[in-house]
């Protein structure tokens, strides 16, 4: 059994070890409470119209804040992320098929998934999704 003092001292240790994370984050928050009480104070503060209009690239608003977007933005945007994630699991499977006794079964498996990706493309391409007009 281990004595009192040997655990105390490790319980010290694993706590100083910890304190220096919380002197950091202390030290850290600090620095940015500065940086933004010296702007507050140090800043001109003149405002202007032109400073209160809304800011869009540079184009003076006109005319009112909702604009129709078309759904083939989204729809690009999503088969995008389908693909993209789905061309994720072909690195692990990369790794799955270079080990020995998985190369056929594996094999098949990821002509199967490629399968469904090239079935659900050439439902987009049917669908007319993919043409930009």
């Amino acid at each position: 059994m281990r004595e009192p003092t040997v655990v105390a001292a490790d319980a010290a240790d694993y706590f100083q070890t910890y304190s220096v994370v919380g002197v950091l984050a202390v030290v850290g928050v600090l620095f940015v409470a500065v940086a933004f009480t010296a702007n507050r104070l140090l800043r001109p503060v003149v405002p202007t119209p032109e400073k209160l209009l809304t800011y869009e690239c540079g184009v003076d608003p006109v005319g009112e804040g909702w604009a129709h977007t078309q759904v083939r933005y989204y729809v690009y945007a999503f088969l995008y992320v389908i693909f993209a994630v789905d061309s994720i699991f072909l690195f692990p499977w990369a790794t799955v098929f270079a080990a020995p006794g998985y190369g056929a079964t594996t094999l098949v498996e990821m002509f199967v998934f490629l399968g469904f990706l090239a079935v659900g493309l050439l439902y987009a391409y049917k669908k007319g999704v993919l043409t930009w007009t």
